[in-house]
């Protein structure tokens, strides 16, 4: 179930797009899990989404506030990105995040969320984004490896080959 796509990223710009073609695939109540080291590119690829999205406010990472909420300009869903670092446990904490949003009517960004979100939806739409060339000594401009990998039906026959 679901569908899976390997792709090299080679600049931050390119990540941007990404993230903004990526938008054009979620819908309300998508969830993405979004995984890799420090400097990856997790916030580039989320401020693509944000474009993409076409929601309010920079998206930075929001490593301060565990979560903030973009809400939509043109009607679509809001844009709900969750740090989850510092979050303990698991997210039974996102319900207590007090969100002044509707998780199923947004799409939620989880960055860091491994071992604490898949409980929230069977769905998710998984991103890992590592250095493509090994742990070298990271610049921010060497190419990423960025695996997607859509769990679940509603990620079933989804094309996400074709983001390449």
């Amino acid at each position: 179930m679901g569908s899976h796509a390997t792709l090299t990223v080679p600049t931050p710009e390119r990540m941007g797009r990404l993230g903004r073609e990526l938008a054009a695939l979620l819908r309300p109540g998508d969830l993405v899990l979004l995984s890799g080291e420090l400097g990856a590119g997790k916030t580039t690829l989320t401020r693509g989404l944000g474009e993409g999205l076409q929601v309010r406010g920079a998206v930075t990472s929001p490593t301060f506030v565990i979560a903030r909420v973009h809400p939509s300009l043109v009607g679509g869903p809001a844009l709900v990105h969750v740090d989850a670092y510092r979050l303990g446990g698991d997210l039974d904490e996102m319900e207590d995040l007090d969100l002044d949003v509707s998780l199923p009517e947004s799409v939620v960004v989880v960055e860091w969320g491994e071992g604490k979100v898949e409980r929230l939806s069977e769905d998710r739409l998984e991103v890992r984004i590592e250095r493509a060339i090994g742990d070298t000594a990271g610049e921010d401009h060497d190419p990423r490896r960025v695996e997607l990998t859509g769990v679940g039906e509603r990620w079933t026959g989804v094309e996400l080959a074709k983001l390449a």
